[in-house]
């Protein structure tokens, strides 16, 4: 010892050498491997991680492992709670299970089994073991939707692996932002592999996904029966043929704003999906009257519905529907500008729109008077027809068409201001056998009789009429309305400044069935006077009433409270009404009050609140918004009692 202490450097301590074969590992002399315990010094702070940074022994981890080392272990795990609990792990896990097949788990019970089962055959001297596979597919009920930032690849994976075990995903939607970190080829891949009962998938705004993504779901999940594709621009036609022949069971097709899908997708879905029933196709520059032409011809005995906007298709794809489309039942033609009214005659003049029940046309200019009429002739079983923006269409074309479309139920018009009063009343007399519905929205030509109309027998089918913000219909035609249909139970009059309650009253009184909805919204020169004669002639039928902006007070509110046993629904937003109104519904021991709304009313204040309160037993909906006299303190008061109740405020 006294040798260590006196050595000064100079002299060699070890004479004979180093007693470290290696000079590198000389430093360690001073810190051997002992366990030492050195208390806490609260003057001095000792740190030295380096030193036992390298003495520390690491622990083996399986993240050692390659991907396919670790792959080969997770595919031995059971389907469910033991593959989820993996899953959790880390992404890395996350992305293996997710990607094993289904073909590709072991299953170590079955192969365990049937050693023992040729064990026992052979103890036994012979004999059969019978080994029950116990492994199923899901039924695939579950439902899955991701939207925006949401939308990611992990995400996927993760559903993938979780409703693999509780029964199966049967329905995802996907909304994705077009963000960089979106789903890609990667997320869908986990889903083909892990969700092969998939039926519906519905991609939007996905940017990043394109043909290898759904190469992978045509590859795994052929029980798909509905695909709706929108806004997919790197999505082409060669994954959709993928699609058309490793999902044959597809009946449901939307494809809408994708760029680079052409008429050889739709040719070859058409081709290879038998069960093909539904189209929807729109703003997708490459689809042509190849791709119609083919997509009718092939799905000729199958295609049931057609929805066609947007598309740079001609006359010719409309002849192609009148003559293939034979048990095509809804059909939907919306901004062709390339279709005139040769199209829609040759259409009509196809004689293969028999089954034709529903047609719904806008902003089509070849939708003139001759081309209507050739349709309504055409399609003997028509019963729904909607026109939107037919600028071109007149009183002519509407009169043909409801003389030979004798099965129609239910006309709307739209924005076609050449139809006036005489062609709406001249539809009534046509179809007043069947129809049962008719709507007239923004219609600038319709004014009001001027004189009286000739001696027309009634159209007792009729059950619903709207008048939508048509500003020349007035009291004179209400009248006339009043004596051609008496078993109206729906009526819509909104944004008619021009009617009074000269004109409504009759209407009221000549209803005969009874009254279920009423809604006289922006009807402002209406008063009390129709509300109470309303309550009290319907008040034994009455659901659903909406007084928007109409001229009405606590009177009204009297009589509702009085006679409307059956009303749930109730809007009385922007009128005249008090305290004391609200007050006389909540007295009511008649009425069970659902929804009601008195939103823009500014002489309801707090003292109306228990009488909110009251009512609110039965309500699910309550609209104070724009109660300028109600404060939000008695709001929160009100909230915290009706927690069952949907407020707004």
């Amino acid at each position: 010892m006294s040798k260590l202490f006196a050595f000064s450097g100079s002299d060699d301590f070890c004479p004979g050498g180093s007693i470290y074969p290696n000079p590198k590992e000389s430093s360690l002399f001073l810190f051997p491997q002992l366990d030492v315990y050195f208390p806490p010094c609260k003057r001095y702070r000792v740190s030295a991680p380096f030193v036992l940074e390298r003495f520390e022994q690491k622990k083996p981890s399986i993240e050692v492992l390659p991907d396919e080392c670790l792959f080969e272990i997770l595919r031995r795990l059971q389907e469910g709670q033991e593959r989820s609990a993996c899953a959790c792990v880390s992404k890395r896990w996350l992305t293996l299970v997710s990607n094993i097949h289904r073909d590709e788990i072991s299953d170590n019970k079955t192969t365990q089994a049937s050693d023992l089962g040729d064990e026992s055959a052979g103890k036994n001297g012979g004999g059969s073991s019978e080994v029950v596979d116990h492994d199923f597919e899901g039924d695939g009920y579950l439902s899955r939707s991701l939207e925006g930032k949401k939308a990611t690849d992990v995400r996927l994976a993760s559903i993938a692996v979780g409703t693999a075990s509780r029964g199966g995903l049967g329905k995802l939607f996907i909304r994705g932002s077009n963000s960089r970190k979106g789903v890609t080829t990667v997320g869908l891949r986990a889903i083909s592999r892990g969700c092969p009962s998939l039926r519906i998938l519905s991609l939007w705004n996905l940017s990043s996904v394109g043909d290898e993504g759904l190469y992978e779901i045509a590859n795994g999940c052929h029980q798909l029966e509905k695909l709706d594709l929108c806004h997919c621009p790197a999505i082409t036609d060669k994954s959709l043929l993928a699609v058309a022949k490793g999902c044959p069971n597809l009946t449901d097709l939307t494809i809408e704003g994708c760029a680079n899908i052409g008429n050889e997708g739709l040719q070859a879905v058409a081709r290879c999906c038998p069960n093909l029933k539904s189209v929807s196709i729109r703003d997708c520059p490459l689809v042509g009257d190849q791709g119609v032409a083919g997509l009718l011809s092939s799905a000729s005995y199958s295609l049931t519905k057609v929805k066609l906007q947007a598309l740079n298709i001609t006359n010719v794809s409309l002849a192609v529907i009148g003559h293939y489309g034979k048990v095509v039942t809804d059909l939907s033609l919306t901004s062709l500008p390339y279709v005139s009214e040769k199209g829609f005659w040759m259409m009509g003049n196809g004689h293969g729109l028999q089954k034709l029940k529903s047609f719904t046309v806008t902003s089509c200019r070849g939708v003139t008077d001759l081309g209507l009429e050739a349709v309504g002739k055409g399609c003997p079983n028509l019963k729904q027809l909607c026109l939107r923006k037919c600028a071109f269409l007149s009183d002519k074309g509407l009169l043909s068409f409801t003389k030979a479309a004798g099965s129609l139920e239910s006309l709307q018009l739209e924005e076609c201001h050449r139809i006036t009063q005489f062609g709406f009343f001249g539809s009534l007399f046509n179809c007043g056998v069947k129809l049962k519905a008719i709507s007239l929205v923004n219609c600038l030509g319709i004014k009001d009789l001027n004189s009286g109309l000739p001696p027309l027998s009634p159209c007792e089918s009729l059950r619903l009429l709207s008048i939508h913000n048509c500003p020349g219909f007035g009291d004179a035609s209400l009248v006339a309305l009043g004596r051609l249909c008496p078993q109206l139970q729906h009526v819509e009059l909104c944004g008619l400044h021009g009617i009074t309650d000269a004109g409504f009253l009759p209407l009221v009184e000549s209803c005969e069935a009874g009254l279920l909805k009423v809604n006289l919204s922006g009807c402002v020169k209406l008063s009390d006077k129709v509300v109470c004669m309303i309550s009290d002639l319907h008040g034994w039928t009455l659901e659903q009433l909406n007084l928007d902006g109409c001229k009405i007070t606590d009177a009204s509110l009297d009589a509702i409270a009085e006679n409307c046993q059956l009303l749930s629904d109730l809007d009385i937003a922007k009128c005249a009404i008090t305290d004391s109104g609200i007050a006389a519904l909540a007295h009511s021991n008649l009425i069970n009050l659902q929804v009601l709304s008195v939103s823009g009313c500014s002489m309801v204040s707090d003292k109306c609140l228990p009488s909110l309160g009251k009512l609110g037993q039965t309500l699910s909906g309550l609209n104070l918004q724009k109660c300028k006299a109600i404060s939000s303190c008695s709001v929160e008061l009100l909230t915290e009692q009706l927690w069952r109740c949907d407020i707004l405020f």
